[in-house]
């Protein structure tokens, strides 16, 4: 039907696609733009959506072209069914002109090494926070609350962060969290020199207030970016988030195997292998805050004025205020029950961060540095997956990608149930086994299954301002990364690691199958 309003030029230049992917008319269209040039973006608490300037001209360019050559008059009335066509076909051709791109190439590639600076300050020291507990006197348990300091700073700020960003606008907020990251590497590195347990918690909550930004950064890609590819260009930026916390592990252990026993001291600076890893830190988020004063500017946002919503818009809110039987809206429901995904994954793969070594060396006989290289290896075949999750959402939905990957982390876990408890023998336990199961955790189940949860909450919230909302989701994942580590280390002091495998293999079940039963709704607010 559109294609026969438009004249055979423009149709031929239209690809397929349906107005529920339309990634401009999540109010119905537009009326209009009111430019707002206060540095920050004006009013956080809009519920109208932002857009860039390259979107308002591409949009009025096009709308300029479809007057010029559709068949009938402008302003002659035709009925809702005119009404809804047009406003499908201007949509469409505004889809056309942006969105395959990136608004703020510059901005995203800072925003990139927000991201990795943020999630390197937990996987640069991952092989080396067990050895470092243990010199201190702590124990598995103490090893859990070091971990879980680290999230529990970034659910203290994750939504307040989120916020700022909507009203202070992404760069200050950006570089209040950067300055306080390079206060908490500084932190960690005088650990040894405090010579307390105590003080390793308070360096992991500063760290995790200062890495606190997933919300920020994720609003801003949606910012920058189209609904329709909005999968891919989170992907992209997980696998960044991805290489931080299980890439830079290759440092951390490297860093192991060139120091060795070294400890040089400068006054308060001491290096050795478990300082050095803070060091390097404070080195990548000095650049990271050079990137941002110099090379990184608040875009100017333009707020746009809905006019009409198209048909298929009206039938997706009218599914998405429907009640459910808790008394929530589905759209509501929808939002919560990702961020429940959320914490699935992420607690789960918190779990392994907290375990992971120690259960490499008490069963599989493997070294700390050796049991980072084979993390640190996987994650890298990670990334390389999450690069290539544009060709899986093409040809899979977030739905499917969301239960496949869960049930590829879950075998991958249950598999480490079958392992003889507490033998380091070869023969018993084969290191291709703790190999493969990392395979299936790290490289194929989490990238996959975690980056289409976020890929499908932020289309279910669409255009509505994401700051805020994306904190939350943030801090619904960090708020597992408290919960899972400390369930970990009392798990595995108190009773044996193999339940905790069967008890996390469980939690991913019921999400698989809970996601599966709701697919339909899931599918259709996401549309």
């Amino acid at each position: 039907m559109m294609a026969a309003m438009m004249s055979p030029e423009i149709a031929s230049k239209q690809p397929a696609t349906t107005s529920g992917s339309d990634p401009y008319m999540e109010s119905g269209g537009r009326a209009g733009a009111v430019i707002d040039t206060e540095e920050g973006g004006g009013d956080g608490g809009s519920s109208t959506p932002y857009v860039s300037t390259m979107e308002i001209t591409g949009l009025s360019q096009a709308q300029t072209e479809y007057e010029k050559q559709r068949p009938y008059a402008a302003g002659v009335p035709g009925g809702d069914d005119d009404d809804d066509n047009m406003s499908m076909a201007l949509s469409i051709t505004s889809s056309v002109l942006s969105a395959d791109g990136i608004h703020d190439v510059k901005g995203f590639l800072v925003v990139c090494l927000v991201i990795l600076v943020g999630d390197m300050s937990r996987g640069v020291t991952f092989p080396t926070m067990w050895p470092l507990v243990e010199s201190l006197g702590g124990s598995t348990v103490m090893l859990g609350y070091a971990v879980a300091a680290f999230s529990f700073g970034r659910i203290l700020v994750n939504p307040l962060f989120g916020s700022y960003s909507e009203t202070l606008g992404y760069r200050k907020t950006l570089l209040i969290a950067c300055c306080i990251l390079f206060i908490g590497s500084f932190m960690y590195a005088q650990v040894q020199n405090v010579g307390r347990p105590e003080f390793l918690i308070v360096a992991q909550t500063v760290l995790g207030i200062g890495s606190g930004t997933l919300g920020v950064t994720r609003a801003f890609v949606a910012d920058v970016t189209a609904k329709r590819n909005r999968t891919t260009y989170m992907a992209w930026i997980a696998a960044v988030e991805y290489t931080g916390f299980t890439v830079t592990p290759f440092i951390g252990a490297s860093l192991m195997k060139l120091l060795g026993d070294a400890d040089w001291s400068f006054g308060p600076i001491r290096i050795n292998v478990y300082t050095a890893p803070a060091y390097v830190l404070t080195l990548v988020v000095v650049a990271a805050l050079y990137f941002l004063f110099f090379h990184f500017s608040n875009r100017k946002r333009i707020r746009t004025v809905a006019s009409k919503k198209s048909k298929r818009r009206s039938q997706i809110d009218d599914v998405a205020n429907t009640k459910t039987i808790f008394n929530l809206t589905k759209y509501d429901a929808c939002i919560f029950f990702c961020m429940l995904l959320n914490g699935a994954t992420k607690g789960s793969i918190a779990s392994f961060e907290t375990l992971g070594i120690s259960y490499a060396e008490t069963h599989f006989n493997l070294y700390s540095a050796k049991a980072g290289a084979i993390v640190a290896s996987c994650g890298t075949l990670g990334v390389i997956i999450l690069l290539l999750m544009g060709y899986l959402s093409a040809r899979f939905t977030d739905v499917q990608l969301i239960s496949g990957g869960m049930i590829v982390m879950g075998a991958g876990i249950a598999s480490l149930t079958m392992f003889h408890e507490e033998v380091a023998d070869e023969a018993a336990n084969p290191t291709w086994r703790y190999v493969l199961a990392m395979f299936m955790i790290y490289t194929v189940g989490y990238p996959i299954g975690h980056t289409a949860v976020i890929g499908i909450f932020s289309k279910i919230v669409g255009k509505r301002p994401q700051g805020t909302l994306l904190g939350w989701f943030s801090s619904a994942g960090s708020g597992s990364r408290v919960i899972f580590p400390l369930i970990s280390g009392y798990v595995a002091g108190y009773n044996d690691i193999t339940t905790l495998f069967w008890i996390l293999t469980g939690v991913l079940l019921t999400a698989t199958i809970c996601t599966w039963i709701s697919r339909t709704t899931l599918s259709l607010l996401s549309s």
